[in-house]
Parts: C-alpha cells; structure tokens; sequence
C-alpha cells in the first residue's frame, strides 16, 4: 500500500505548467479544506477535477477509512485516476491533511481543455493511467470479492472486472478479512459476497450491478442523440471510436461484456506492428479505450444491442437491455464470438471449470494442474502457451489433422516443442465430470474409435467463429453464416458500407474480412471517415428541412 500511496505524490515528473494552472483558474473555482475535511469521498461520482494549490492532502482507504500508505499529494500534484476520463466514482478517497487550498474545474470543462492542450492532456493522462495500472498490479480498492473460489458468481465478477480493468482485492471465505467484513455488512461468516467501500453489499453480483456501484453504468435515453454509435468493444469498435472522438463526433461505444471482446482474452499478441516483444490483448486495446476516452467517445458496458430498427428521419434506434439510444449512423463492429459446444452438462460447468478466456485469472485457478483446449486456431495456441506456464500440463484437442492452416507457423513450433503441451489431432470432446466443478473430460479420437478420460480441472473452448448478429433485426443483408455483406456485395463502393445507408460493419463481423488484431483496428480507423460523411450530410439535411 505505502508503495501505491507513494506513486500518487511522485507519479508526476513533469507538472502542470503555470500556463496550464491559469487555464484552468479561468474556469474553476477555489476554495479551501479543513483539515479533517474529504476532498474527495470514495464511491462518489467523479465530477471535478481537484488541482491542489496550498497544503496537503492523503490519499483515503475506501475498505477502512484509514490513510493510504504514508505518502501524501502537495501543491501542484493532482488527485484521481482514470475514472475522471469514464465519468465514474472514485475508487479512493482523499483527505486534508492540514488547511488545504483546492482547485476544482468541473468534468466537462477539464475535458475541453485537455482537448484544446496536447501537453496538459499528456501529463493528466499518463498520472491517471500509471495510477490505474498500480492499482491492479497491487489489487488495491475498495472492490472487495469475497468467496471466488468457491463460488460461480463471484468468479464471473472477479473475470468481469478483470477484463475490464477494474481494480478489486480477493479475500477466501473463513480469512480473517472476509470474517471482519461480514461483521461489517451483517453477512454470513460463510457467505460469498460482493462489497464496495465496507458499506455496499452489491446484490444480485452480477457485472452489471457492479458496474452500477462503480459508476460506470451510463444513463441512455432515446433523447440522447449520438452521430454514431459503435456496438462492439473490440480492436475494430476501439478504432472506430477512437477515429470518432479525433474527428469531433459524439460518439458511444457499447459493449456486453468487456472492452477488448476476443482479442481482450489473448494473453500475448506477439505479430501486432510496434511490440516487438508482443503485448495481451486486453493491454492494446485497453490503451485505445483510454485513448478514445480522452476524445470524448463515451462506453456502454455491460450493455446487450438487442435490436435496432431505423426511424423516417433516417436516425437509428438501438434497443439495450434497459433502454433506447439513437444515432445519425451505426457501426456494427460485434465481432465472432466462440461456439458453445452441444455437450451435458456445458452450462453447469461455465465458470467453474469451462471457460472462453485464458487470461491471469483463469491460469490462477488452473495452477499446477492439467488442463484441455478445444480449438487450433491462434487463440487456441496463444491460450496454451500462456497456461504452460502455471499449469501441469496442457492438452490441445483439434478435431482437424493439424493446425498448419490455422495457427501462424511461429505459434505452432513453439506448441510441437513445449514439453508440457500435447496437441491431440482428430480429437473431441464428449462428456464432462465432476461435482460443485469440472474434474475430468471424456475424449474420443477419430483415428482409432477409442474414447479416454483425462483430469483436468479447465476446459478452454476456443473453437469456431459465429458472428454476433441476431440483434440486427433484419435491417441490413446477411450472408447464409450470418456475417454482415459490404462493399460490392451489396452494390456499395465503400467496402465496409452495408446494404443500409448510414450503417457500416468493420472487424470479424464482415463477411470475408481478414481475422487478425491489425485488420480490424485497420477497418475501424478508416470507417469513420465515411461515417463522417454520411453524419455531416445528415445533419445539413435538418438544417435545410427547419430551413
């Protein structure tokens, strides 16, 4: 913790300028602390950004009220992390220490001039992300999960915040943490439990309840019109958004699950330009979310598209779990998800045992024991070389001959060389075991029509490409596997046009695109400059219309 705290007062080499300090004086408000007095409270809302002028504040433990480390903020240094950017509530509190002189520019109007100034938007930037990256890295918050492992649900959030980039701490049921929290919050000594700041039981602990207590749960309604929403969170729905926000539309992103999609799952892209010693998937595009935030390109996550349909405006209108949301034009950038397989038992074991990612969290539950993947694809290698690791050992289950046609040569060599990697060719998956969590898989080789049991206590499922795109409700044409049609397919010049003006696909959810990281974040760079076209011509059109 001393280490985090002394981050906050020595994160800043390069300070904010005076140039810097007297913009934001135009356009904030001074006034002075107490000491005793919180400048911040942990779980509200972040909407000012707080520039300390005079006197000293400490950073504040959400979990016990008490100091964070030893290490304090003083004049010139500045409190928050990335939530300022999401517009979500504080993770850590803050508290003068002595009489302290404050600065506070509200959210919208800091935003602004980090626009306006490059170099101010660098520093606060880089201070932000360090801090947010320093509290995974020492899973310090006020997120505290209690019972994952042992229980479903409370593995699903600790996967949820994970892939999200949502700092949370872990306590076993029966730990002495997890016993004073219960006495805190009146909860079974026995009980999992999802509890924010000591005070928030978070019920039911699903993601999206979290994402409510973290602020992150953006209020949408159909008045709040958009020039363009992205659905799909992945490296081509990032791009777009990205490319949006530089390009001065108001723009939403919506997700429904974690920013990143499949490629967030990949421990390590080693074939991606510029990261010679290769970067995780959620890394590279967590980078671009932040990157997209900064230019003023809002996230929806965890929020489902269940349908959109277009209005005689020509505006669309997305339907999400819990409300509507409109745009001038749509990109569909859901991507593929994996197939589930057609086996009993399959749900039972999702999450304790069946999972759809390989990142750190799942490699800790899967730790010196043997574990299986269906799947000969890239995702499929890079999940096996990650999990050889930690794990006993590895079985990759293929039911093709091979994995030459699928897998990049470099990534195959390195799975025929591991000692602890075993591929399987001509081989699937039949039976799951185990009770309260998998134990052990049934397998059947083509090859000689004998069937064998293996112990495992994870299956990865990394097999098959099925487009996410049910929700599109028939506005726009699909080929006969379900990925949406573009360019000359359907008689546009644009190739990531649809066959609905105003609406484009970029990414893995185009027929015929390239399946690779780069190719989509290519598409969803490019897209937006005929999104922006199509935006500006729509809005001269009202224009002429009240005209």
């Amino acid at each position: 913790m001393e280490s985090f705290a002394g981050d906050l007062a020595t994160m800043v080499r390069t300070p904010l300028t005076d140039a810097h300090v007297a913009a934001m004086k135009k356009v904030g408000t001074e006034y002075v602390l107490k000491a005793g007095e919180m400048l911040q409270n942990p779980g509200d809302p972040v909407t000012s950004f707080k520039y300390i002028l005079d006197g000293e504040v400490v950073a504040v433990d959400p979990l016990t009220g008490e100091q964070y480390g030893l290490a304090t903020l003083k004049n010139g240094q500045f409190f928050g992390e990335l939530s300022f950017l999401s517009g979500g509530n504080s993770y850590l509190g803050s508290q003068a220490l002595v009489e302290t002189r404050v600065l506070s520019v509200p959210r919208d109007k800091m935003l602004q001039l980090m626009s306006e100034t490059p170099e101010m938007s660098d520093i606060i930037i880089t201070v932000f992300a360090a801090r947010r990256r320093r509290m995974l890295d020492l899973e310090t918050t006020g997120l505290m999960l209690v019972g994952a492992e042992v229980d479903r649900d409370v593995r699903r959030i600790a996967s949820f915040a994970s892939r999200n980039r949502i700092p949370y701490r872990e306590a076993e049921i029966g730990s002495q943490e997890a016993l004073a929290l219960a006495q805190d919050c009146g909860l079974a000594p026995d009980a999992p439990a999802v509890v924010f700041d000591r005070t928030r039981v978070i019920t039911p602990a699903t993601p999206r309840a979290v994402a409510r207590a973290l602020g992150q749960d953006i209020m949408l309604t159909p008045d709040d019109l958009m020039d363009v929403i992205i659905v799909g969170g992945g490296p081509a729905g990032v791009a777009a958004g990205v490319y949006a926000g530089a390009e001065g539309l108001k723009a939403l992103v919506v997700e429904d699950l974690a920013v990143g999609g499949q490629a967030g799952t990949s421990s390590r892209i080693e074939n991606y330009m510029g990261f010679p010693t290769g970067i995780s998937g959620g890394d590279l595009v967590g980078r671009g979310e932040v990157q997209a935030m900064k230019f003023g390109t809002r996230f929806a996550t965890p929020r489902r598209a269940h349908g959109v349909w277009q209005c005689q405006e020509g505006l669309f209108h997305v339907k999400l779990s819990d409300a509507e949301v409109s745009a001038r034009a749509l990109v569909v950038a859901t991507g593929v998800q994996y197939r589930r397989l057609d086996l009993d038992r399959l749900e039972e074991f999702e999450g304790s045992g069946v999972y759809y990612a390989a990142t750190e969290l799942e490699a800790r539950y899967c730790r010196d024991a043997d574990v299986a993947i269906i799947g000969g694809g890239n995702s499929a290698g890079q999940a096996a070389m990650h999990l050889a690791r930690s794990c006993r050992h590895v079985h990759v289950l293929i039911r093709g001959d091979g994995v030459a046609s699928s897998m990049s040569d470099y990534l195959s060599a390195r799975l025929d060389a591991h000692p602890r990697i075993t591929l399987h060719t001509r081989t699937k998956v039949t039976k799951l075991h185990g009770e309260g969590g998998l134990n052990k898989i049934t397998v059947h080789n083509a090859n000689s029509g004998a069937d064998r049991d293996l112990v495992c206590c994870g299956l990865f499922v990394m097999v098959g490409a099925a487009p996410n795109t049910q929700w599109l409700s028939g506005l726009i044409e699909l080929d006969q596997k379900g990925f949406v049609k573009t360019g000359d397919a359907v008689g546009q010049i644009f190739p990531y046009a649809t066959s609905c003006p105003g609406v484009f696909a970029v990414g893995d959810v185009r027929a015929g695109s390239v399946k690779r990281v780069a190719s989509a974040v290519g598409e969803g760079s490019v897209v937006i400059s005929e999104v922006w076209n199509h935006v500006n011509a729509s809005k001269q059109n009202e224009i002429a219309k009240i005209a």
